[in-house]
Protein backbone atom coordinates (compact mmCIF):
# COMPACT_ATOMS: atom_id res chain seq x y z
CA UNK A 1 0.00 0.00 0.00
CA UNK A 2 1.56 3.22 -0.79
CA UNK A 3 2.38 5.76 2.37
CA UNK A 4 -0.19 8.52 2.35
CA UNK A 5 2.02 10.54 4.70
CA UNK A 6 5.18 11.48 4.94
CA UNK A 7 6.61 11.99 8.97
CA UNK A 8 9.73 13.36 9.07
CA UNK A 9 11.71 14.73 12.32
CA UNK A 10 13.77 17.68 11.39
CA UNK A 11 14.98 18.68 15.28
CA UNK A 12 12.03 19.94 16.91
CA UNK A 13 10.10 20.40 14.59
CA UNK A 14 7.82 17.48 13.51
CA UNK A 15 7.06 17.39 9.61
CA UNK A 16 4.09 15.79 8.36
CA UNK A 17 2.77 16.13 4.82
CA UNK A 18 -0.07 14.61 2.95
CA UNK A 19 1.16 12.44 0.24
CA UNK A 20 -1.17 11.92 -3.03
CA UNK A 21 -0.03 14.40 -4.65
CA UNK A 22 -1.39 12.36 -7.96
CA UNK A 23 -5.22 12.86 -6.32
CA UNK A 24 -3.84 16.41 -5.34
CA UNK A 25 -4.03 14.96 -1.83
CA UNK A 26 -7.47 14.06 -1.21
CA UNK A 27 -8.37 12.14 2.23
CA UNK A 28 -7.98 8.59 1.95
CA UNK A 29 -9.02 6.48 4.86
CA UNK A 30 -4.94 5.57 5.61
CA UNK A 31 -4.04 9.76 5.47
CA UNK A 32 -6.53 10.21 8.02
CA UNK A 33 -6.04 7.04 10.38
CA UNK A 34 -2.02 8.10 9.69
CA UNK A 35 -2.36 11.77 10.45
CA UNK A 36 -4.24 11.10 13.99
CA UNK A 37 -1.63 8.70 14.71
CA UNK A 38 1.23 10.94 14.48
CA UNK A 39 -0.73 13.82 15.96
CA UNK A 40 -1.10 11.36 19.26
CA UNK A 41 2.76 10.33 19.04
CA UNK A 42 3.82 14.08 18.95
CA UNK A 43 2.12 14.61 22.02
CA UNK A 44 3.89 11.51 23.79
CA UNK A 45 7.63 12.82 22.38
CA UNK A 46 8.90 15.56 24.22
CA UNK A 47 10.99 16.35 21.53
CA UNK A 48 8.40 17.54 19.46
CA UNK A 49 8.21 21.13 19.84
CA UNK A 50 6.00 22.29 16.71
CA UNK A 51 4.30 20.47 14.21
CA UNK A 52 4.38 21.16 10.71
CA UNK A 53 1.61 19.92 8.03
CA UNK A 54 1.73 20.76 4.55
CA UNK A 55 1.53 18.80 0.92
CA UNK A 56 3.11 17.26 -1.59
CA UNK A 57 3.02 18.02 -4.91
CA UNK A 58 0.44 21.00 -6.67
CA UNK A 59 -1.71 21.79 -3.45
CA UNK A 60 -2.56 21.31 0.14
CA UNK A 61 -5.51 19.22 -0.20
CA UNK A 62 -8.41 18.55 -2.63
CA UNK A 63 -10.57 17.33 0.70
CA UNK A 64 -12.90 14.41 0.04
CA UNK A 65 -12.01 12.59 -3.16
CA UNK A 66 -14.92 13.04 -5.55
CA UNK A 67 -13.61 9.99 -6.82
CA UNK A 68 -15.61 8.20 -4.47
CA UNK A 69 -18.34 9.85 -3.90
CA UNK A 70 -21.38 7.69 -4.84
CA UNK A 71 -19.60 4.87 -4.39
CA UNK A 72 -19.84 4.60 -0.61
CA UNK A 73 -23.04 3.79 1.24
CA UNK A 74 -24.43 5.85 4.55
CA UNK A 75 -22.76 3.47 7.05
CA UNK A 76 -19.15 4.05 4.97
CA UNK A 77 -19.78 7.75 4.99
CA UNK A 78 -20.80 8.10 9.03
CA UNK A 79 -17.08 6.26 9.67
CA UNK A 80 -15.01 7.91 7.70
CA UNK A 81 -15.96 11.27 9.18
CA UNK A 82 -16.03 9.36 12.61
CA UNK A 83 -12.42 9.16 11.68
CA UNK A 84 -12.02 12.53 10.81
CA UNK A 85 -13.32 13.71 13.56
CA UNK A 86 -10.97 11.57 15.80
CA UNK A 87 -8.41 13.50 13.75
CA UNK A 88 -9.66 17.17 14.14
CA UNK A 89 -10.13 16.18 18.07
CA UNK A 90 -6.36 14.87 18.47
CA UNK A 91 -5.06 18.29 16.48
CA UNK A 92 -6.96 20.34 19.01
CA UNK A 93 -6.23 18.04 21.81
CA UNK A 94 -2.04 18.68 21.33
CA UNK A 95 -1.35 21.01 23.82
CA UNK A 96 1.72 22.04 20.72
CA UNK A 97 1.44 24.50 18.12
CA UNK A 98 0.30 23.16 14.65
CA UNK A 99 1.35 25.37 11.80
CA UNK A 100 -0.40 24.47 8.39
CA UNK A 101 1.67 25.46 5.64
CA UNK A 102 -0.41 25.94 2.46
CA UNK A 103 0.19 26.11 -1.31
CA UNK A 104 -1.54 25.82 -4.31
CA UNK A 105 -5.16 25.54 -3.11
CA UNK A 106 -7.02 24.15 0.20
CA UNK A 107 -10.76 22.90 -0.82
CA UNK A 108 -13.13 21.43 1.10
CA UNK A 109 -11.76 19.40 4.45
CA UNK A 110 -8.64 20.21 3.43
CA UNK A 111 -9.55 23.62 4.37
CA UNK A 112 -10.94 22.95 7.20
CA UNK A 113 -7.74 20.50 8.32
CA UNK A 114 -5.81 23.56 7.60
CA UNK A 115 -8.28 25.90 9.94
CA UNK A 116 -8.19 23.13 12.72
CA UNK A 117 -4.55 24.12 13.21
CA UNK A 118 -2.90 27.15 15.74
CA UNK A 119 -2.03 28.92 12.85
CA UNK A 120 -1.75 28.90 8.65
CA UNK A 121 0.30 30.19 6.75
CA UNK A 122 0.51 30.41 2.73
CA UNK A 123 2.16 30.69 -0.56
CA UNK A 124 0.71 34.13 -2.34
CA UNK A 125 -0.84 32.01 -5.28
CA UNK A 126 -2.75 30.19 -2.76
CA UNK A 127 -6.55 29.55 -3.46
CA UNK A 128 -9.02 28.48 -0.08
CA UNK A 129 -12.09 27.50 -1.24
CA UNK A 130 -15.33 25.60 0.33
CA UNK A 131 -16.14 23.26 -2.76
CA UNK A 132 -19.12 20.80 -0.80
CA UNK A 133 -22.02 22.86 -2.06
CA UNK A 134 -20.79 22.08 -5.76
CA UNK A 135 -21.53 18.96 -5.12
CA UNK A 136 -24.56 19.57 -2.66
CA UNK A 137 -22.82 18.48 0.97
CA UNK A 138 -22.60 20.38 3.81
CA UNK A 139 -18.65 21.13 5.23
CA UNK A 140 -17.32 18.68 7.53
CA UNK A 141 -14.02 18.72 9.57
CA UNK A 142 -14.78 21.18 11.84
CA UNK A 143 -15.53 24.12 9.26
CA UNK A 144 -18.59 25.23 10.20
CA UNK A 145 -17.37 25.16 13.99
CA UNK A 146 -13.97 27.34 13.40
CA UNK A 147 -14.79 29.89 10.48
CA UNK A 148 -17.60 31.99 11.96
CA UNK A 149 -15.45 32.17 14.96
CA UNK A 150 -13.13 33.54 12.64
CA UNK A 151 -15.14 35.38 10.03
CA UNK A 152 -18.48 35.94 11.68
CA UNK A 153 -21.63 33.98 11.18
CA UNK A 154 -22.56 36.37 7.57
CA UNK A 155 -19.40 35.71 6.05
CA UNK A 156 -19.03 31.90 6.99
CA UNK A 157 -22.18 31.57 5.42
CA UNK A 158 -21.19 33.45 2.18
CA UNK A 159 -18.07 31.36 1.54
CA UNK A 160 -19.98 28.09 2.69
CA UNK A 161 -23.12 29.30 0.40
CA UNK A 162 -21.48 30.43 -2.68
CA UNK A 163 -18.08 28.29 -2.57
CA UNK A 164 -16.39 30.92 -4.25
CA UNK A 165 -12.27 31.05 -3.83
CA UNK A 166 -10.77 33.80 -1.81
CA UNK A 167 -6.61 34.48 -2.29
CA UNK A 168 -4.36 34.29 0.47
CA UNK A 169 -4.03 37.92 0.69
CA UNK A 170 -7.81 37.94 1.36
CA UNK A 171 -7.56 34.98 4.09
CA UNK A 172 -5.66 36.69 5.67
CA UNK A 173 -7.45 40.45 5.55
CA UNK A 174 -9.97 37.90 7.16
CA UNK A 175 -8.01 36.77 9.55
CA UNK A 176 -7.81 33.01 8.47
CA UNK A 177 -4.49 33.18 7.28
CA UNK A 178 -1.42 34.04 9.16
CA UNK A 179 1.28 34.81 7.38
CA UNK A 180 1.79 35.00 3.34
CA UNK A 181 5.04 34.22 1.70
CA UNK A 182 6.21 33.65 -2.14
CA UNK A 183 5.84 30.03 -3.47
CA UNK A 184 9.97 29.99 -3.57
CA UNK A 185 10.03 30.96 0.17
CA UNK A 186 7.04 29.14 1.71
CA UNK A 187 9.34 26.13 2.89
CA UNK A 188 12.20 28.33 4.21
CA UNK A 189 9.69 30.61 5.97
CA UNK A 190 7.72 27.86 7.49
CA UNK A 191 10.90 26.15 8.90
CA UNK A 192 11.84 29.53 10.56
CA UNK A 193 8.63 30.34 11.87
CA UNK A 194 8.61 26.80 13.63
CA UNK A 195 12.23 26.82 14.42
CA UNK A 196 11.06 30.49 16.48
CA UNK A 197 8.18 28.67 18.08
CA UNK A 198 10.30 25.95 19.24
CA UNK A 199 12.80 28.07 20.99
CA UNK A 200 9.72 29.51 23.14
CA UNK A 201 7.84 28.15 26.00
CA UNK A 202 6.39 25.05 24.72
CA UNK A 203 4.87 24.31 27.45
CA UNK A 204 3.22 27.92 28.40
CA UNK A 205 2.29 27.73 24.64
CA UNK A 206 0.31 24.79 25.05
CA UNK A 207 -1.99 26.27 27.87
CA UNK A 208 -2.13 29.33 25.77
CA UNK A 209 -3.48 26.88 22.94
CA UNK A 210 -6.20 25.02 25.58
CA UNK A 211 -7.29 28.33 27.09
CA UNK A 212 -7.56 30.53 23.63
CA UNK A 213 -9.89 27.06 22.11
CA UNK A 214 -11.62 27.25 25.56
CA UNK A 215 -12.58 30.70 24.97
CA UNK A 216 -14.43 29.99 21.61
CA UNK A 217 -17.26 28.92 23.83
CA UNK A 218 -17.27 29.68 27.55
CA UNK A 219 -17.50 33.07 29.14
CA UNK A 220 -15.36 35.29 30.74
CA UNK A 221 -15.86 34.27 34.16
CA UNK A 222 -15.03 30.98 32.99
CA UNK A 223 -11.87 31.89 31.53
CA UNK A 224 -10.32 34.38 33.31
CA UNK A 225 -10.45 31.19 36.24
CA UNK A 226 -9.18 29.10 34.31
CA UNK A 227 -6.24 31.47 33.75
CA UNK A 228 -5.96 32.13 37.29
CA UNK A 229 -5.71 28.44 37.65
CA UNK A 230 -3.14 28.32 35.14
CA UNK A 231 -0.93 31.02 35.53
CA UNK A 232 -0.85 29.79 39.69
CA UNK A 233 0.40 26.32 37.93
CA UNK A 234 3.17 27.80 35.74
CA UNK A 235 4.84 29.79 38.11
CA UNK A 236 6.56 26.87 39.43
CA UNK A 237 7.87 25.50 35.71
CA UNK A 238 11.26 25.71 35.32
CA UNK A 239 10.51 27.64 32.26
CA UNK A 240 8.96 30.33 33.93
CA UNK A 241 12.04 30.72 36.65
CA UNK A 242 14.44 30.54 33.42
CA UNK A 243 12.46 33.20 32.09
CA UNK A 244 13.13 35.55 34.46
CA UNK A 245 16.83 34.22 35.22
CA UNK A 246 17.19 35.12 31.50
CA UNK A 247 16.11 38.90 31.81
CA UNK A 248 17.67 40.11 35.17
CA UNK A 249 20.74 38.72 33.21
CA UNK A 250 19.81 40.34 30.04
CA UNK A 251 20.03 37.30 27.97
CA UNK A 252 17.74 34.75 25.62
CA UNK A 253 15.76 32.44 27.49
CA UNK A 254 16.57 28.67 26.59
CA UNK A 255 13.30 26.90 27.41
CA UNK A 256 13.06 23.41 28.05
CA UNK A 257 9.36 22.88 27.94
CA UNK A 258 8.87 21.41 31.75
Amino acid sequence: MPNHLIVEHNGPILSITLNRPESLNAFSAEMITSLTDSIREAAQNPNVRVVVLSGAGRAFSAGGDVKTMGQVDAVQVYEHIGHLNECIIAMKSLQKPIIAAVHGFAAGAGFNLALASDLIVAAIDTKFILSFQQVGLVSDGGGSYFLPHLVGVHKAKELLMTGEAITAEEAQQLGIVNKVFSLDTLQEETTSFALKLAKGPSLAFGQMKKIVDQALTSNLSDILEQERITQTMMIASSDHLEGVNAFKEKRRPHFLGK
